[in-house]
């Protein structure tokens, strides 16, 4: 029977650390921690890190920041890279009325995420490269780089999922196309009235 440490007797011939050693390269190398890079880190030292404060200074701009309902004050230091705005922005504010353990607080985020997706596509059409669904969503690659050949017979997770796939990337292009078409004839029509 092979050695392997995955049997539930433990093995008779255990080698030394210093067999180890001889026989694997490197085999032992962080056994001092004077010789571990995260070493540092493990050991409680405050004069060490520099930092000149028990509690960091708060970061300025906090009023109107989303902040969960679990935490009693939002963190002293927080991203402000991405700043909430218009409808998608009031609808992720909204969110944070329910704990972070709801899971209306994230579908709430995620429609909120689902509508500046949207406010963006809408936006890029007043630009003069609008967006293109055909390229963007990765459609072309199919055909172009085995995209079926990758999914059959690979036992792979997504397969179980990927027929609903156009219907969710492509499926809002489709009603906002039938929608522009639909508002396009009502103002023909009353064009012609």
């Amino acid at each position: 029977m092979p050695s392997t440490p995955y049997i539930a007797s433990k093995p008779k011939d255990i080698p030394t650390p210093e067999a180890l050693r001889a026989r694997i390269p490197g085999w032992g190398v962080d056994l001092d921690p004077k010789d571990r890079p995260s070493y540092p880190r493990e050991v409680f030292d405050p004069a060490g890190t520099g930092a000149h404060w028990d509690y960091p200074d708060e970061q300025q701009g906090r009023e109107g920041r989303e902040r969960s309902i679990e935490h009693g004050q939002l963190t002293p230091v927080f991203g402000t890279s991405a700043p909430l705005r218009g409808v998608s922005g009031g609808i992720r504010r909204y969110a944070y009325r329910y704990g972070e353990g709801r899971a209306a607080h994230w579908l709430i985020l995620l429609l909120g995420d689902r509508v500046d997706a949207w406010g963006s596509h809408a936006r890029s059409f007043a630009t003069l490269r609008p967006d293109n669904p055909i390229t963007e969503t990765g459609v072309l690659a199919e055909g172009r780089r085995h995209g079926v050949a990758s999914r059959v017979g690979k036992r792979r997770v997504d397969v179980n999922h990927q027929w609903l796939d156009p219907i969710v990337v492509g499926g809002p292009w489709v009603a906002a196309t039938a929608g522009a078409v639909l508002v396009a004839r009502a103002i023909i029509r009353r064009g012609r009235d």
